[in-house]
């Protein structure tokens, strides 16, 4: 039988470098609220070190839990550490972003009578440009990164992610919201507790930036 913990804190890599992963991870292990798994679902990274990664994940082996799988995007590695979880609650972190040292505290406080939240973020940028992204409806339409959904800022009940999957391709994490807010109770809170590295230029958003609008034009 699965130990239950709270939360499970799922992270898809693929070909992250290892010194953006630590950070990631350390975010989670220094966090005020430590009932948590962390997840990590390797989708098949060829460039990461992965060395390095395994050396670390054995260090914390009390939190950490490996996953690794052939290449199948950002969306079917998040589901497959969705049935692997046992957590009561379930969150997400991309592999080059962060967290603040109460972010999973402060979701625990805002989803009390809630099934699914996302937040806005603290986000890292270059210029001000870098806060806008395609909008999912109209990708040749730029919107505010505070209007969008966001993988990482994803946090609710394990029930909504055991009925709902992430699709495949751009704007997965909108598409979830939308269709949980027709079946559960589902809120956006201010929080910026998650901290987004927009500066990152080969991030997991901005990948799927680049290869989503290359598909649509």
């Amino acid at each position: 039988m699965l130990k239950r913990t709270t939360i499970s804190v799922l992270m898809a890599v693929y070909n992250t470098d290892f010194v953006y992963i630590k950070r990631a991870i350390d975010s989670v292990l220094m966090q005020d609220f430590q009932d948590f798994e962390l997840i990590i679902i390797d989708d098949g990274s060829k460039e990461n070190n992965r060395e390095s990664l395994m050396q670390y994940v054995e260090q914390h082996e009390d939190k950490i839990i490996y996953i690794r799988h052939c290449n199948q995007g950002q969306s079917e590695s998040i589901n497959r550490g969705v049935k692997n979880s046992s957590g009561e609650y379930i969150t997400i972190l991309d592999s080059d972003d962060e967290y603040k040292p109460h972010h999973l505290s402060a979701c625990l406080d805002e989803i009390e009578n809630l099934d699914l939240i996302c937040s806005t973020t603290e986000t890292i940028v270059n210029t001000d440009a870098d806060y806008y992204v395609p909008d999912k409806d109209d990708v040749t339409q730029l919107i505010h990164l505070d209007e969008t959904v966001l993988f990482g800022t994803l946090f609710g009940r394990k029930k909504v992610f055991k009925l709902l999957k992430f699709k495949t391709g751009f704007a997965a994490d909108a598409d979830f919201f939308e269709k949980a807010t027709s079946l559960f109770q589902v809120k956006k809170v201010n929080l910026r507790t998650y901290i987004y590295h927009r500066t990152m230029p080969n991030s997991i958003c901005a990948t799927l930036i680049k290869a989503n609008l290359s598909n649509a034009l």
